[in-house]
């Protein structure tokens, strides 16, 4: 009885670690979200342009709470959350929603690997949504404001002799009722606008460093002149004796090298480099190494490639956009980058990667990334897949008045000096992180008025941070006569009502067309698209028309289109396939035909 008594209370003890974490809601899911292991969830190395070779992944269940705003860590938490997923998402295993009112806490121990007691220790954050607190035994050591780009603390001053450390996490997200960027996020749901985001919702890591240590590396490519300049940032202050050495791969054999001091930019010459192309998208290697006295301090892995991005006069006097100087009609669908079971987060890197196969798939050269940023694998796997990106500031703080088919309309935002303070360091801290893709061919700081403020001096300081991409200042409306680009919307047909004889002229939004799918369905409230049809066939049919539409107006003058849109989000029901990913709207081989069609118009 004894004997019995003990093997049922195992059994029980081994059901409930089991049964510590499982998605919630009634939602619809991806299939991926049946191979998450709570004990090894994105276990990939989140930034694969300066990689380190040993890390700790702390993603994982965490504990959580969610108290009012100003209180002291909580006495007791809620209960267990599985990081990286947001707190609203199924994934999370808490679908809770938090509230401007509210903050998010998260406590866990970790342990620091004994082979690093002689090196710094480094905690790395992928994204967290919006301003989070972090505190190490009890020590608050740092503060981020921002919720799409990454941020690191060095914590070894913090750290104890005990072997278990105590981390935790205060996040205050106030969503639609803040100035901050958000993109599609609203407190209530409904038509084009999604559920909130809140906490942690990219990787969380630590790495053991050099005091003195790299902490990035931006590379851009000239190939005109057959260079690339890298710039490398470390830990140690400008007037460190430090030297960095770069050094290029093709193939794995050295192909060019240079030396120098940090924070400065080195020129690594390559006779007749191979460029990175849609067709063919060629990455080389990096390897960057920190040197002091003959010693390396510390070495990391990266890449890069050679492409270029610009706009010139074709022979007709129209202003085109070009790859490595050769016109390319850009063509590609609009990407929310949103998941049923995630919401912000894919369920796993295969996740994250379908997606932009798909894509290609379809005969897409482009995506533009609508009003959010990816975490740094997602820009990794647009560069092995070869696919051109626009990169869209999420908005925020809106409340303008848009004009979309007139010049110099509608209002700019009168926003208060801490927004717009905080704008501009999210958009540098996302340009700072995206800098070095080469997937990534234009900046787009406002969409659709949605915050839209001093037009002409944000698209000059943006043009001027990164002179070597294009600038679409105001997608779809608010046109002011800056930047690179003229950038129309129009639903649900493609239609060309203004052109810029200065600037590149594109249709940066058009299609939206609509098929519901019974058991593919967010919701049972009524779904979102700009025109809706019973069946795939009917979807083709009218997705070929647009594109017929489209390809007459090349000669025209439009230079790049974009789709709306990839998937299905939450109440929209306009995707080429469906939110759970589980179903292809659309015939593939047609689309692929039509849209191949499209591309190529400008090349004959």
């Amino acid at each position: 009885m004894k004997k019995t008594f003990l093997v049922c209370c195992a059994l029980a003890l081994t059901l409930g670690a089991q049964a510590q974490w499982k998605p919630v809601g009634d939602k619809i899911k991806t299939k991926w979200a049946e191979q998450i292991n709570p004990k090894n969830v994105l276990p990939e190395y989140p930034r694969p342009q300066l990689e380190r070779t040993d890390w700790v992944n702390l993603n994982g269940e965490w504990e959580y709470a969610i108290k009012p705003k100003g209180q002291a860590e909580p006495a007791s938490f809620d209960g267990n959350i599985l990081v990286p997923f947001a707190v609203e998402s199924s994934l999370s295993g808490v679908q809770k929603e938090v509230g401007e009112n509210n903050e998010l806490w998260y406590k866990r121990t970790f342990s620091v690997p004994a082979n690093w007691k002689s090196k710094d220790i480094v905690l790395n954050f992928g994204a967290v949504d919006w301003k989070a607190d972090v505190f190490v035994n009890d020590i608050l050591i740092g503060s981020h404001q921002g919720g799409f780009t990454p941020f690191s603390f060095n914590i070894t001053p913090y750290l104890t002799g005990k072997s278990n450390q105590k981390l935790v996490v205060r996040v205050w997200d106030p969503s639609d009722k803040g100035y901050q960027p958000r993109g599609k996020q609203t407190s209530n749901p409904e038509g084009i606008w999604y559920t909130p985001v809140t906490g942690i919702w990219q990787t969380v890591w630590l790495e053991p460093v050099a005091t003195n240590h790299i902490t990035s590396v931006k590379s851009i490519p000239d190939i005109d002149n057959g260079t690339m300049n890298v710039t490398v940032g470390t830990s140690a202050p400008c007037c460190n004796t430090s030297v960095v050495e770069v050094k290029l791969l093709d193939k794995g054999q050295v192909v060019a090298s240079a030396k120098g001091l940090q924070g400065k930019e080195l020129r690594l010459a390559v006779q007749n480099p191979t460029l990175w192309d849609t067709s063919n998208p060629y990455l080389y290697d990096m390897k960057v190494s920190l040197i002091k006295d003959g010693k390396v301090l510390d070495d990391v892995k990266s890449y890069t490639a050679f492409r270029k991005i610009s706009s010139k006069r074709d022979a007709n006097g129209v202003m085109r956009m070009q790859l490595n100087n050769k016109n390319l009609f850009q063509y590609g669908p609009l990407d929310q980058g949103w998941w049923p079971d995630g919401l912000y987060t894919a369920p796993t890197d295969e996740a994250l990667l379908y997606d932009i196969v798909k894509t290609k798939d379809w005969g897409f050269n482009m995506i533009r990334k609508h009003v959010k940023v990816e975490p740094a694998r997602w820009y990794y796997h647009c560069d092995k897949e070869g696919i051109l990106v626009w990169q869209d500031m999420p908005s925020g703080d809106m409340g303008n008045q848009w004009a979309p088919h007139t010049y110099n309309g509608g209002t700019d935002k009168d926003r208060s000096a801490a927004s717009v303070a905080n704008y501009y360091q999210e958009w540098k801290e996302i340009m700072d992180m995206c800098i070095s893709y080469p997937s990534i061919v234009v900046w787009v700081p406002f969409n659709e008025a949605w915050g839209q403020f001093d037009t002409e001096k944000v698209a000059e300081w943006t043009k001027n941070y990164d002179p070597s991409r294009l600038v679409n200042p105001a997608s779809g409306g608010n046109h002011r006569a800056c930047g690179d680009i003229l950038d129309l919307h129009n639903y649900p047909g493609p239609n060309m009502f203004l052109y810029d004889p200065q600037r590149v002229t594109v249709l940066g939004e058009y299609g939206g067309i609509g098929l519901p799918l019974e058991n593919h369905l967010w919701w049972n409230k009524r779904n979102w698209g700009y025109v809706q049809f019973k069946n795939s066939d009917e979807v083709t049919a009218e997705y070929v028309k647009y594109a017929d539409d489209l390809k007459g107006m090349v000669d025209r003058g439009f230079s790049a289109a974009v789709y709306t849109q990839t998937t299905d989000v939450e109440g929209e029901v306009n995707g080429l396939m469906t939110y759970d990913r589980k179903e292809i709207k659309i015939n593939e081989a047609a689309v692929k035909k039509a849209n191949q069609a499209v591309i190529n118009q400008l090349s004959k």
